[in-house]
């Protein structure tokens, strides 16, 4: 205690904050003092501190060391351990590693070598950091964010974060690899004169002078590519948005990056196809069987993989929602007569929001919800489709992902304040009106909530009756961005699959690799499948196929690839139970 209370009066008298923590059974302390490696001043009071705090550490018969960023705590061995049994750990040093070549120089150096390399006034990533201006670094916060606590360097096939990690093994294909490649980036910007947030805002080259940059840059070096490799490795499923310790979001500033890299060189074809989906699925679906036809046909598909890059693209829905709803009371949205109805009536609504995966590629879905709503004596409504701006977003179609966002932002704002309950099917879709519209909008997104179904369920469960136990067991799995978002929605599902009579189990699962729009792209598919194996298809095989729930639209696609069939959505199961 007496050490702790003369290590808080040490921090305070450089008038710094600080969190402290740790392990009191084993007297260790995890002390962070709020020191900014950007600022010189900052870093010159390290040594400072450090200084200080290992006199105070051996004061008290202590040892400083440092769980994490024990290497250029090194230069503090000496008084440590004391000149005799130093010089022991220099001998064992040279005899096993006399090249010094582990580690080399930070803890102990053999005696041939010299002093050590690394101390607490080595170059820091600071120094480089500190290049890049304030401005720059407000703007990609998640890159300057990193503290380089590699989590994210996880191999455990059962934790979410992070897919692409796991599938290669390569520190370059993850978020801390990432985000230190995206540091060097935008500080090779500034030593060249580039303002980065200017060039954001700037219009594409012209076409001529973006063919003529993609046919040179195999010959032409440019870091931009090596960060580009990276970042196209994402799966953009938003784990370590959540999971890593400082929030690290990948997908986002992946987003800003390709912005920039394609002003500069050619986008793929599958590019245009992914950002261009959500306006062209009302127009495919006016004629689904011949859409079908077109692009369900071997020799199309084997166009398409060639030319675009693309494989196992899915079919659309026959009948479409429309067809199926044809003449049913939730259709025709008028946002008059809805305005008419009294307040104390309007609890009895149920605003449907809608999705492109869904809505086009499995509307039996959509209309299990409605017909669910109505069995639980609620009215439905569907709302027009919209398109969220999610696959824009994704490709780094950031101008055109702002207009989609704003406009639908508008709309949602308006019936919004019909007071109306509104819900989403898909996780990614409803998340995004959370998270990507509020970066990209800010105040102009608006007040406009859009529930995931368990969480609308959820809220109106006392309202109505619990069924008794039926002989009946589910296993819920779940989208990646769903759970690391709302590590809660497992529990939410278990209690209303409860409320209804069944009982409902969570598997912990990594990525089943599909991601939205990666596993389809054919570079990807190897990896993509690699990952389903990882945990996915060892676990769906031990379960029988009629109790298997899947929340995420592409975690059904790819099980209806990989595993031979189609799981039911959560809501689906829902409907059996209420109408037996």
């Amino acid at each position: 205690a007496d050490y702790i209370m003369e290590f808080r009066a040490l921090l305070d008298s450089h008038n710094l904050q600080y969190g402290m923590f740790g392990h009191v059974d084993a007297g260790v302390l995890h002390v962070r003092p709020a020191l900014d490696m950007c600022d010189v001043e900052d870093e010159k009071l390290l040594r400072v501190i450090s200084d200080q705090v290992a006199a105070l550490t051996l004061k008290y018969g202590g040892l400083m060391w440092g769980e994490h960023g024990k290497g250029v705590r090194g230069e503090y061995g000496p008084s440590v351990f004391g000149d005799e049994l130093y010089g022991v750990l220099q001998d064992i040093k040279g005899l096993f590693d006399p090249d010094n070549r582990l580690n080399p120089g930070k803890l102990v150096a053999p005696k041939q070598v010299g002093s050590l390399a690394f101390d607490v006034d080595s170059t820091k990533r600071g120094k480089f950091d500190r290049q890049i201006p304030v401005e720059v670094r407000d703007a990609y916060p998640d890159v300057m964010n990193c503290n380089g606590n590699g989590l994210c360097f996880n191999y455990s096939s059962y934790s979410p974060m992070c897919p692409s990690f796991k599938v290669t093994g390569d520190r370059v294909q993850s978020p801390k690899g990432r985000a230190g490649l995206m540091r060097e980036w935008l500080r090779l910007l500034e030593s060249e004169g580039v303002d980065v947030n200017a060039l954001a805002k700037a219009k594409p080259l012209g076409i001529l002078q973006r063919m003529q940059n993609t046919i040179n840059a195999k010959r032409d070096y440019d870091y931009s590519h090596e960060v580009m490799e990276s970042l196209k490795g994402c799966l953009a499923c938003k784990a370590c948005s959540s999971q890593c310790p400082v929030k690290v979001d990948v997908p986002k500033f992946r987003a800003q990056f390709f912005n920039i890299y394609y002003q500069r060189y050619l986008r793929p074809a599958k590019d245009y196809l992914v950002a261009g989906i959500e306006d062209s699925l009302p127009l495919m679906a006016a004629a689904p069987r011949l859409t079908n036809f077109a692009s369900q046909n071997p020799l199309s598909q084997w166009v398409i993989k060639k030319a675009i890059g693309y494989v196992d693209a899915p079919a659309l829905s026959v009948p479409t929602l429309k067809q199926r709803l044809d003449g049913h009371a939730s259709r025709g949205y008028d946002l008059a007569a809805l305005q008419a109805i009294p307040a104390d009536e309007r609890a009895k609504f149920v605003l449907v929001v809608q999705d492109p995966f869904n809505s086009f590629y499995d509307a039996g879905l959509v209309y299990r919800f409605i017909q669910l709503i109505e069995t639980l004596g609620l009215k439905p409504v569907l709302l027009p489709f919209k398109p969220n701006g999610k696959p824009t977003h994704i490709k780094g179609f950031l101008g055109k992902f702002a207009k989609t966002a704003q406009s639908s932002a508008d709309f949602l704002n308006q019936v919004h304040k019909l007071g109306m309950p509104m819900v989403g099917i898909d996780p990614a879709l409803v998340l995004c009106y959370r998270d990507e519209y509020k970066e990209i909008l800010g105040a102009n997104r608006g007040a406009f909530e859009v529930k995931l179904a368990n969480e609308w369920l959820l809220g109106i469960l006392q309202d109505i009756p619990t069924k008794a136990m039926q002989d009946k067991q589910f296993t819920w799995f779940s989208h990646c961005t769903e759970s690391t978002a709302k590590p809660n929605t497992a529990n939410e599902w278990s209690k209303i699959f409860t409320h209804f009579g069944a009982k409902l189990t969570a598997v912990n699962l990594g990525c089943c690799g599909m991601a939205g729009t990666y596993g389809h792209e054919a570079e990807n598919l190897e990896r993509s499948k690699t990952l389903f194996d990882m945990s996915w298809k060892d676990t769906l095989s031990k379960i029988d196929a009629s109790q298997v729930l899947v929340s995420g639209y592409s975690c059904r696609s790819q099980v209806k690839r990989f595993a031979g069939y189609k799981p039911k959505h959560p809501l689906e199961a829902l409907l059996e139970l209420v109408k037996a």
